[in-house]
């Protein structure tokens, strides 16, 4: 293997530590660089990443991104909640942020390649590079890095990709380096919880009402972004069986509540469509993965209009949800996604 120079994104964590960690073995010149982001523990992961790379013996480099994570991700994760939308905003950074603006500093800084401690593979077909899941699959992360683009690809290197998280932590306990154990949380910004987040974002309590599908009222509540769809707790609405919520209609500011039947579609509409190379022939069949844990589903894509697509399920989803992407799989390999839209006159079946 020839070796290269090559930018490792850290945080301090025990994945991207171990990612430069197999770098280095492998005999690549490692660069590490940090990513100064609006984070209310931004020192200590400071001092950690430093004692890391002071560790590893790899020079460390700080990017300053705090500006611009807070209008491209910040910004969008609450226009999105405004809405009445559920946002991912890891999706958003690691296409903007990670492999968009800190990898331009990389670049700036002569690196060849760019490496995250991200638990996927990368697999080429036809000369042509796609994001793959991970060989931990109860770690896999591919749905997190499903809008990279072929050119983002391109210069891309996962070196956890066959790995699994239990190996790293050995690794890292050989090395005598200690993580405790500890995941990193899931939206980094959201220490203090989401409802304190938005409310220092200037998005504070809008009541409204909860009502069914066809209109009547049973109750109130606090603001849109207090809910998530399929939430059954918190909605303070005795019955014999259990309300959910089953759809937000933000522009309306109205909560719709059901029965857990009433949780299942076999169909959703989706926009903002991104392939990673050129797009399939329509209608496309394959795999969709409506959320991070969501199993994936057998699915067609069809076209509706200009800019809105159909998914039809070969079953019936629970409690999909407009605002997050819908990541299309063949086999194990990402070919693309898509923002789910509200539809709530969506056909269901129990």
């Amino acid at each position: 293997m020839v070796p290269l120079k090559i930018g490792v994104a850290m945080s301090g964590g025990v994945d991207s530590t171990m990612a430069a960690s197999l770098l280095c073995e492998q005999g690549h010149e490692v660069h590490g660089f940090f990513m100064l982001l609006p984070l209310p523990d931004l020192e200590s992961q400071l001092r950690r990443v430093r004692q890391v790379a002071d560790r590893l013996a790899v020079p460390l480099t700080l990017v300053d991104l705090r500006d611009r994570f807070a209008a491209e991700v910040i910004g969008y994760f609450t226009a999105t909640y405004r809405t009445g939308l559920t946002p991912n905003p890891c999706i958003r950074c690691n296409h903007a942020i990670k492999f968009g603006l800190l990898a331009e500093a990389m670049r700036s800084h002569g690196m060849e390649r760019i490496a995250t401690g991200h638990y996927v593979r990368l697999e080429q077909q036809d000369g042509r590079p796609f994001v793959a899941r991970g060989g931990d699959r109860a770690k896999d992360q591919s749905y997190f890095l499903a809008r990279l683009t072929a050119g983002q690809l391109q210069q891309a290197l996962f070196p956890l990709g066959g790995c699994t998280k239990e190996q790293m932590y050995a690794r890292a306990a050989g090395m005598g380096l200690s993580f405790d154990g500890q995941e990193s949380q899931d939206v980094c910004f959201l220490a203090d919880g989401l409802p304190a987040f938005l409310a220092e974002q200037g998005i504070g309590d809008q009541a409204g009402p909860v009502v069914t599908r066809d209109g009547r009222r049973l109750g109130a509540h606090r603001g849109v972004w207090h809910y998530t769809i399929g939430q059954r707790r918190g909605l303070g609405l005795p019955d014999a069986t259990p309300w959910y919520v089953v759809a937000l209609d933000g522009a309306a500011n109205r909560v719709i509540v059901g029965k857990h039947d009433e949780l299942f579609a076999n169909r959703c509409l989706v926009h903002d469509l991104r392939w990673t190379h050129e797009p399939p022939p329509l209608p496309w069949r394959g795999l969709v993965q409506l959320r991070s844990r969501h199993v994936p589903a057998a699915a067609e894509l069809t076209p509706v209009d200009a800019g809105t697509w159909q998914l039809t399920f070969a079953a019936p989803q629970r409690a999909i949800t407009p605002g997050q992407f819908a990541v299309f799989y063949q086999d194990d390999r990402v070919l693309g996604s898509a923002v789910i839209v509200p539809e709530i006159a969506a056909e269901h079946e129990p």
